[in-house]
């Protein structure tokens, strides 16, 4: 399937054009089961990266694919929402051939050596060596469907035409047929997102595709051979309590898939670092807090378990928080304080995560007991997360030198819109600010955005940590000061 711009890739000028050219150069006839498992043994033998792309899955879900792949299994991938079963089954594309051979101007993309309808058999026999050969590349052999309780039988298999009937065409002629995805996907990979949803009567029409490989349109049975790897997508909510897969589809299924969310804070990240479009730096220690917080919702007992917490949470946060700091240097580049002086640098820091509550607070399921504290949940759990990072961060540093500001008076002002070169001249010098810096990952020679981002973390970790108070304005402002 391609998008409607996507520039399909041509074949390169060498691969054979007629069936005489493809049996001479020794082409032999591959079924798609047959390539992914002969692909894929090729990657592992050669050492090579055999799922780019995939995160968190080498010692858990990608080793029980790979064997359901070389078993010939057409499977299902239960997990929980948001991670990364579509990903994961686009990705299967690539253990594909790059190019494969074709009968030019067929629907159900059949190989020049192994043709299905009785009109291609009629056009091998008739050309011989002399027929031409078309090449597909991989990325026209994936076929995709999202499970709706509207999807009908039509759509996934086919249904009679009545223009070609009226032709003169009989009901039982294959060329009678307008075929759905399934049967366009001949030769490849075809994906059902979210299968429960399916209703139960299209269930019915995909059990003759997994098991017997043909097809009925109409009470009209076509012996049509498909050559599918069939792999679906469902919630285990749905799969297993609502029973929304009918049983026998489910026992055709040859290997069943548990997917999870990354198991450990450093997969978490991985994937925010891989996924996230940030229009801004976002310092590692942010990440931390944002990681950190995307599992303590998603452990939380507030949070309804069955929907998950989607791995999107924490990439959309991550973005949230970058765009936050995009707007803050945008606002001051335009401010009357800004004349004349270096333009802010968009960095985000800690206290950039507030709004991330509010906005993303509809990708979290709620337990019905929680109606109205959605927000106050999401603010402690922000605040626990960032605690978290403060001492897995700074624990054992001597922060002295900014409690010592509070004995001394001083107060620290900041906020969404307080530039980072106000910020460090209400902090001045502080002893031991640059080993915070380093222990942060700011290194040696931060910017002045970067440090101000450090500064802002430590006062609000020390906050947390009840060893500086911190009080907020009517304008929005925090002002750190006086013990907590």
């Amino acid at each position: 399937m391609t998008a409607p711009n996507q520039v399909l890739p041509v074949p390169p000028a060498d691969l054979p054009g007629t069936l005489g050219e493809l049996r001479a150069a020794g082409h032999r006839h591959r079924t798609v089961k047959q390539e992914l498992r002969d692909n894929l043994l090729a990657r592992m033998r050669s050492g090579s990266d055999r799922f780019p792309g995939i995160v968190g899955y080498d010692d858990t879900v990608l080793p029980e694919v790979e064997r359901a792949l070389l078993a010939g299994h057409d499977m299902v991938l239960l997990g929980e929402r948001g991670q990364g079963k579509t990903r994961l089954i686009r990705s299967l594309v690539a253990l594909l051939d790059e190019w494969t051979p074709v009968i030019p101007g067929s629907v159900l993309n059949e190989h020049p050596m192994h043709p299905l309808t009785p009109a291609s058999r009629a056009l091998v026999a008739e050309a011989g060596d002399d027929l031409a050969v078309g090449w597909l590349h991989r990325s026209m052999r994936y076929g995709e469907k999202l499970a709706t309780p509207d999807t009908s039988v039509g759509d996934l298999i086919g249904d009679v035409d009545p223009i070609r009937l009226a032709q003169g065409r009989t009901l039982g002629d294959p060329e009678t047929i307008h075929f759905g995805l399934v049967p366009r996907t001949n030769r490849g990979i075809f994906a059902v997102n979210e299968l429960p949803d399916l209703a139960e009567r299209i269930q019915v029409a995909l059990l003759n595709v997994l098991e017997e490989r043909d097809i009925q349109v109409r009470g009209y049975q076509l012996r049509l051979p498909l050559d599918l790897f069939l792999v679906a997508s469902a919630n285990p909510e749905d799969y297993t309590n609502r029973g929304r897969i009918i049983t026998p589809l489910k026992d055709r299924f040859g290997a069943e898939v548990r997917t999870h969310y990354p198991v450990d804070l450093e997969l978490e990240l991985a994937l925010i670092r891989q996924e996230a479009e940030l229009v801004a730096e976002v310092p590692e220690h942010v990440l931390e807090v944002l990681a950190r917080f995307a599992r303590a919702v998603r452990e939380s007992p507030s949070v309804d378990p069955r929907s998950g917490v989607s791995a999107r949470f924490a990439i959309a946060a991550a973005e949230t928080v970058a765009a936050a700091a995009l707007r803050r240097s945008g606002l001051l580049a335009a401010g009357p304080a800004a004349q004349g002086v270096r333009p802010e640098a968009p960095v985000a820091r800690v206290g950039d995560a507030v709004s991330v509550t509010s906005t993303l607070r509809g990708k979290v399921e709620f337990e019905s007991g929680e109606e109205g504290r959605e927000i106050e949940i999401l603010a402690h759990l922000l605040r626990t997360a960032t605690a978290e990072t403060f001492r897995a961060r700074l624990a054992g540093l001597d922060l002295s030198g900014f409690t010592g500001l509070v004995a001394e008076g001083t107060v620290v002002e900041t906020g969404e819109l307080v530039s980072s070169a106000e910020l460090l001249r209400q902090v001045g010098t502080v002893p031991g600010l640059a080993k915070a810096l380093d222990r942060l990952g700011l290194g040696d020679a931060p910017t002045p955005e970067e440090a101000a981002a450090g500064i802002e973390f430590v006062l609000e970790g020390l906050h947390l940590t009840r060893r500086l108070g911190k009080d907020v304005t009517e304008s929005g402002r925090t002002v750190y000061g006086g013990r907590g």
